[in-house]
């Protein structure tokens, strides 16, 4: 089940996972262009909805995917469903992207209400087996500041210790042994041996940046993360190579497209920059490796 903004529960389906989804949200179109009109699903709503799933014996399922939202009450009740989710199954993992906000030009800012962060760290995170923060999201979970990647790595540590097995931090500022024009994402697994022994596997993931704004790449990359961490569980660095690579597929597909359709020397507006999901079938259902995880 995926309980977010529309765009999420596309990809799973192309995945070959059946997704019952859950609109956090109902608008005309996503944020990023200049207006957009719609309704935003609350708690009580959220409830009903789950109610009927519950009054048909329906709700049964191996995956909770959760993003975008904009109230705690809501995030309250996702909190109060997966536990209950997980008294039926106590395999089920849940994937959380805890959107909050991002960095621009080095300043982090927060583009939902200050009060879901103690909602996400002290209720939400504990439940969630992997998460997928951005570094200014991971910061502010943690209130520990990110300049290096041995920082990132006791951050991730620490995200570790308040439940998840799996964390992702999707994009970063550090700095690339390839240079500035790349972006370093990190991920961290906590496997448990039969023996009860807990062993570590980190990696990290460099990809060319782009100069652009795209919406719904969060989306995007916490619902291919799920799927190849679904397909490849014990293998972290083949899952994030696999999302990383068909995300750069979408990517340059999208840019390419964009500025074709924006005319030379034009910059690509919102309409322009909407991600080729659909021409990018084939490349998420099988994306060519063309970006490598090192193994830290």
């Amino acid at each position: 089940i995926t309980i977010d903004c529309p765009l999420e529960h596309r990809k799973g389906q192309v995945l070959g996972l059946e997704v019952d989804t859950v609109n956090s949200v109902q608008f005309s179109n996503h944020t990023g262009y200049a207006h957009w009109k719609g309704q935003v699903l609350n708690s009580d709503e959220l409830h009903e909805l789950y109610e009927g799933l519950k009054l048909n014996n329906v709700n049964h399922y191996d995956y909770v995917l959760t993003g975008y939202t904009r109230d705690t009450s809501f995030l309250a009740m996702v909190v109060d469903i997966v536990k209950e989710l997980k008294q039926q199954n106590s395999n089920l993992v849940y994937v959380c992207d805890p959107v909050m906000g991002d960095k621009w030009n080095g300043e982090g800012s927060m583009y939902v209400p200050k009060d879901l962060l103690p909602v996400y760290r002290d209720k939400v995170v504990p439940v969630a087996d992997i998460i997928t923060p951005n570094q200014f999201e991971a910061e502010l979970l943690t209130g520990r500041k990110i300049h290096t990647e041995k920082e990132a790595i006791e951050v991730m540590d620490m995200l570790h210790a308040m439940g998840p097995e799996t964390v992702v931090i999707t994009s970063s500022d550090l700095q690339t042994p390839l240079g500035n024009d790349y972006l370093i994402a990190l991920g961290s697994h906590r496997k448990t041996e039969a023996d009860g022994t807990k062993v570590m596997q980190r990696i990290r993931v460099e990809s060319p940046k782009v100069d652009a704004v795209f919406v719904g790449t969060g989306d995007l990359f916490a619902a291919m993360l799920l799927a190849w961490t679904h397909k490849h569980p014990n293998n972290l660095k083949v899952a994030c190579e696999k999302t990383v690579s068909a995300m750069q597929h979408v990517i340059q597909r999208t840019i390419t497209s964009a500025k074709a359709q924006a005319g030379e020397g034009n910059k690509p507006n919102s309409a322009q920059l909407e991600l080729r999901m659909v021409q990018s079938k084939k490349d998420i259902e099988n994306p060519a490796i063309i970006i490598k995880a090192t193994v830290l």
